[in-house]
């Protein structure tokens, strides 16, 4: 299963060369995972990571220019790795027909109070493991890349 999230973009998201700035697609990927976060596992009552999360790690690979226009993008998550004290998210940013960039996160459970990584809850684990696909779209895991092609921008 995967989570769809619309991103509006912003005219204050463009660059001087007239493209969504590469720093904005970080913002979109947080938008859309705190989208997918907060959002309570069916028959549960707490979000997942919602007790605390911290970002390990990003990876982005831009494939195409994406310019200002009034339609939102579409970013679609999923899991790709559910360890014992961090997850890995996959994402792609795009249109029904066009990939703009493939990227990944590795999310850390974090305790607040006591300014240190935690595991993983049962509930959030079961939520997580309803998202998860192991191996991204035709690529090589996380990022999904295709494998022994580059990719121009």
């Amino acid at each position: 299963m995967r989570h769809l999230f619309s991103c509006p973009l912003r005219w204050s998201d463009m660059d001087a060369f007239g493209h969504v700035n590469n720093t904005v697609f970080v913002r979109y990927l947080e938008e859309a995972r705190i989208d997918f976060m907060w959002r309570p596992a069916p028959g549960e009552t707490e979000a997942s990571l919602a007790g605390g999360s911290v970002v390990a790690r990003h990876e982005i690979d831009y494939l195409r220019p994406l310019v200002h226009r009034h339609e939102p993008v579409t970013v679609e998550l999923w899991v790709t790795k559910v360890a014992a004290a961090a997850t890995t998210i996959a994402y792609e940013v795009k249109d029904e027909d066009v990939v703009y960039a493939r990227a990944s996160t590795v999310v850390v459970p974090y305790d607040l109070d006591a300014g240190r990584p935690r595991r993983l809850t049962p509930s959030e684990r079961a939520f997580l493991q309803q998202y998860l696909e192991e191996d991204g779209p035709g690529g090589d895991g996380a990022t999904g890349r295709q494998k022994g092609r580059a990719v121009t921008v």
